[in-house]
């Protein structure tokens, strides 16, 4: 396949070179960049010497065509503009932003502050949770890959809330994120000396994955909620931890959750559900497609306590979106992605 990148010097630019250089089906792999035309991949990034010694090429439309699928991962309110002209055209679109998540495009101009998609473009979108929209993603052209904090928290929720074992009205959502969450522009909040040794919280109540998360729950679990879902910085780069804490339904058990949630996703290779561990942690995932969880009922208050790890990087984002890629191409979803965590 001949694949384009959008946005190729990013953290998710690198993350999705770093597992398509290895996919089997992929001959081709260009590099495109908004400000930086001309310049050497290898000169800017030294790790991709003698991999990646070309210039990174000019965004327009009559360069973006010819490929047979075409990454973006840009900030919020590019792709808007950007990928609409293509649809008509014969490639398939992965957008790693949240311009075509929210299929209500006035919610993503209120939580966004941007201006949203057109209207058709967002209806024609296929939103990207490979495990629960597999036969969508198999017929679209354009893919809205979810949110890193969305997919952590949805795929850890959903199958409890389906199956009515949870009671969702009452949902807290705590997450926490690594440094690289909040993309390579340097900022206030991810300088080193505001990060190192520091603990933040940060958009409490107004995080823009809250509408998608409310959303994927009255999609796939059939309920209209509105959730609490606070987020923070961890000095780490890479991982999301989210906990999520609901009460179960009368006469529902540990070993119920359990079993729901294995249930859910036999024969999903990148969900991998812990019933027993002294250990559950970030590491655990780091550097691959796994989403782990894990969950436990407190019988005193009758509260379950649902968590999940991902690596922000890559389920949370290129990951998912190269199984998403396997889906809309008749591959075996894990094609590239069978690495073995980074644990050290």
């Amino acid at each position: 396949m001949k694949v384009g990148i959008i946005g190729a010097s990013g953290y998710g630019g690198l993350e999705l070179i770093r597992l398509l250089h290895n996919h089997p089906e992929v001959e081709q792999l260009d590099l495109f960049t908004s400000s930086e035309e001309g310049t050497l991949f290898s000169n800017k990034f030294p790790h991709t010497k003698n991999l990646y010694d070309q210039p990174l090429l000019k965004i327009d439309h009559e360069q973006l065509t010819g490929y047979d699928v075409l990454f973006a991962s840009t900030p919020a309110g590019v792709t808007s503009k950007l990928l609409p002209p293509l649809i008509a055209s014969s490639p398939k679109l992965i957008d790693l932003s949240g311009d075509f998540r929210l299929k209500d495009t006035v919610e993503y101009e209120r939580w966004y502050k941007k201006a949203a998609a057109p209207v058709e473009a967002v209806e024609q979108s296929a939103y990207g949770l490979t495990e629960w929209n597999t036969e969508e993603i198999s017929k679209a052209q354009l893919i809205a890959n979810p949110g890193c904090y969305p997919t952590a928290v949805l795929l850890s929720l959903l199958p409890l809330i389906k199956e009515k074992l949870i009671d969702a009205s009452s949902l807290i959502i705590d997450a926490k994120s690594g440094v690289s969450g909040a993309g390579n522009t340097p900022g206030p909040m991810t300088h080193f000396s505001e990060t190192n040794e520091n603990f933040s919280i940060y958009k409490i109540h107004e995080h823009q994955h809250i509408p998608e998360i409310e959303q994927g729950i009255a999609q796939f679990g059939a309920q209209k909620i509105h959730v609490t879902f606070t987020t923070h910085l961890i000095p780490m780069t890479r991982g999301i931890m989210a906990t999520s804490y609901a009460p179960v339904n009368s006469g529902v058990t540990k070993e119920q959750l359990v079993g729901c949630l294995k249930e859910s996703y036999a024969g999903r290779p990148f969900v991998r559900v812990i019933s027993e561990s002294s250990k559950f942690c970030t590491k655990q995932v780091a550097g691959s497609n796994y989403c782990d969880i894990h969950v436990k009922v407190d019988p005193r208050t009758n509260r379950a306590t649902i968590v999940s790890v991902i690596d922000n990087l890559v389920k949370g984002a290129a990951g998912q979106a190269v199984q998403n890629m396997n889906v809309q191409f008749g591959l075996d979803e894990t094609t590239g992605l069978t690495q073995v965590p980074l644990f050290i």
